[in-house]
């Protein structure tokens, strides 16, 4: 089973993350951040993740230390389950379309942490989410995660569906790019 569980305790966080590449989309979040604690949830749901993350913050001060430690943990976790890749698919994409915003997500478990990121959210908040933290959560999972991340709004409007697009359509990535689908590790250099 490729399963990692991380945790990380800072002067402002404790970030608890459970995580099973190969489960069933089943969530558990609780991160104080409401519209947050959706977009995990979407990303679990349609990468076929079984995600648990428990996070405690200082939300006092904002939800930016929170945003950016979850993610950090997440891709932690995605680089402990991965192991060394071998067999996976490596590389995918998706256009994901939430009714009128699309997005393009594409990567690459390269081993190589590194976001492109072009999608503006048209609003500052989402609920109690200030949209610009997308971002700093993607760059914390790629990062952290050790894989190339590209994210491209291509239509949108609403900020909601924007962001919920870049969310599902990160998690449909992953699923694509962690599936296995044979023995030999996808690198002529003999590493990710």
């Amino acid at each position: 089973m490729r399963k990692a569980e991380v945790v990380r305790e800072t002067k402002e966080t404790a970030i608890r993350v459970g995580l099973n590449l190969d489960g069933t989309g089943s969530v558990r979040v609780d991160t104080g951040i409401g519209f947050f604690d959706h977009m995990l949830a979407l990303l679990a749901r349609h990468g076929g993740l079984d995600l648990e993350v428990e996070a405690k913050g200082d939300l006092v001060v904002d939800g930016h230390h929170t945003v950016e430690d979850t993610g950090i943990c997440l891709g932690r976790a995605l680089l402990q389950a991965r192991g060394e890749g071998t067999g996976i698919a490596r590389f995918s994409h998706v256009m994901l379309p939430m009714d009128e915003a699309l997005a393009l997500v594409a990567v690459d478990m390269s081993g190589r942490g590194f976001l492109a990121f072009d999608a503006p959210c048209p609003v500052e908040r989402v609920g109690d989410f200030a949209s610009e933290l997308a971002e700093e959560f993607l760059r914390a999972v790629a990062v952290n995660g050790a894989f190339t991340l590209h994210v491209r709004l291509l239509a949108g409007t609403n900020g909601h569906h924007v962001l919920e697009a870049i969310f599902k359509g990160l998690g449909v990535a992953l699923k694509g790019a962690l599936r296995v689908v044979g023995t030999d590790l996808p690198s002529t250099k003999g590493v990710l």
